[in-house]
């Protein structure tokens, strides 16, 4: 997972509320086993509307998108964030997220910004027109004209998203204490190495 420190350029200001996760990638796509892709058929119903934002070129590869209430409702499929992140959507801002959909946003480093709506009707005042800036390090949302809004998050999942650590990488990033653990019980518990567990059941099968 890359490393997420900032987010700045064009937003989609769109605001719409109650987007479930069907919408942000409707079932039909779900048959497929890999990311790639997936961003043809994010808001896939939104955009065959004539004149639809995201097909706008004038919002074309923005990192940013600016939606309403309970964004990301509905379904718990992944598939929504790895949509997103297709799309190139790197940070999503929102009066209120779906804790399942901001849990998914989380894990494939996408930031979940929750700001109240008088801030997010700014906000989308402002990207129809100029860019913003979400740091992760002050924990702001900026934007040209000295508008500056604070967000919360929880102090762990922004750790993750601003080192780039997935599952994966937590894992990985505990390998000398894991391998320490290991080495402990090949000494003081020999019989739970899978190669001794083995033995034990050939040679009891050998009795039978």
């Amino acid at each position: 997972m890359e490393r997420v420190r900032t987010v700045s350029g064009k937003a989609y200001p769109w605001g719409a509320k109650n987007v479930d996760t069907d919408v942000i990638i409707p079932a039909h796509w779900l048959k497929t086993i890999t990311r790639a892709g997936l961003g043809r058929g994010a808001f896939e119903t939104v955009r065959a509307q004539p004149g639809n934002i995201f097909d706008d070129p004038a919002y074309a590869g923005s990192p940013i998108l600016i939606a309403g209430d309970n964004f990301g409702c509905g379904s718990s499929r992944e598939h929504a964030a790895w949509a997103l992140g297709d799309l190139g959507i790197k940070a999503v801002i929102a009066p209120s997220f779906s804790d399942i959909f901001s849990g998914n946003a989380f894990k494939n480093g996408i930031v979940p910004v929750v700001l109240p709506q008088d801030a997010v009707d700014r906000l989308i005042e402002v990207a129809r027109t100029d860019e913003i800036t979400i740091d992760l390090e002050t924990m702001t949302v900026t934007t040209p004209f000295q508008d500056r809004f604070t967000f919360e998050l929880d102090p762990f999942r922004r750790q993750c998203l601003m080192e780039g650590l997935d599952e994966v990488g937590l894992t990985l990033a505990r390998d000398t204490a894991i391998s320490k653990y290991e080495a402990m019980l090949d000494e003081h518990r020999p019989w739970i190495a899978g190669e001794t567990n083995a033995s034990i059941a050939v040679e009891g099968a050998g009795r039978t």
